[in-house]
């Protein structure tokens, strides 16, 4: 894969430029953008710079992590606390962000537009009870977080920050390192470098570097 020396803020001008023009690929009036990548690569900094460019340019926004929407500890951990598979398999709930954020925005008569921004607090382990956000016809939802390519969600932009293993090893805080794994394993099953519109490599986070996208 080849990769050319960007700024980031060359990058986000260039992916909200490249949002901005695009057709939803279901002819619905809201685009779906994901920011994947590990925790390590901070995908709310980049998911956080798009909007703000997507505002510049008069287009509304929601931002959703991907976090807000993990299962209950209860669930998360049923393998203990430290299960790669469990992380990779389990921990996000694909069937609520189904419901509450893409169902809201498909295309057809029964689309409203009405997003949930999150579902339950990993943190304290309760519901966030967030009221619905309206995203207006035109808007995009950008979500970010881990592990969000291969579930056949409809994006009709994806951005991966791809960080090399021992990057990832680097930069992952020690009690994180058991989700390494998950990581590796993602790499192999879905191949984000190969599926996503946009790769960034962030080994350095001062210096990425991307590859061009296609037209």
């Amino acid at each position: 894969m080849r990769l050319e020396a960007i700024t980031w803020e060359r990058l986000t001008d260039a992916t909200a430029d490249r949002i901005a023009g695009l057709t939803a690929a279901d002819g619905g009036p809201w685009l779906r953008v994901a920011v994947d990548g590990a925790p390590a690569a901070d995908t709310g900094r980049l998911a956080g710079e798009l909007a703000e460019g997507l505002r510049l340019r008069g287009r509304p926004v929601l931002v959703v992590a991907a976090a807000g929407f993990w299962r209950p500890a209860s669930l998360r951990l049923e393998y203990g606390r430290r299960d790669p598979d469990a992380y990779y398999d389990s921990w996000l709930d694909t069937g609520a962000l189904w419901r509450e954020v893409f169902a809201p925005l498909e295309a057809g008569p029964e689309a409203t537009g009405r997003v949930l921004p999150d579902l339950w607090d990993p943190v304290t382990d309760r519901a966030t009870r967030s009221p619905y956000a309206q995203l207006p016809p035109g808007g995009v939802l950008l979500l970010h977080g881990a592990l969000l390519l291969g579930h056949w969600f409809p994006f009709d932009l994806s951005v991966h920050l791809r960080l090399s293993p021992a990057a990832l090893a680097r930069r992952t805080d020690e009690d994180e390192r058991w989700t390494l794994s998950a990581f590796a394993r993602y790499e192999d099953e879905v191949r984000p470098d190969e599926t996503a519109d946009v790769v960034v490599r962030v080994d350095d986070p001062r210096h990425p570097a991307w590859r061009r996208p296609e037209a």
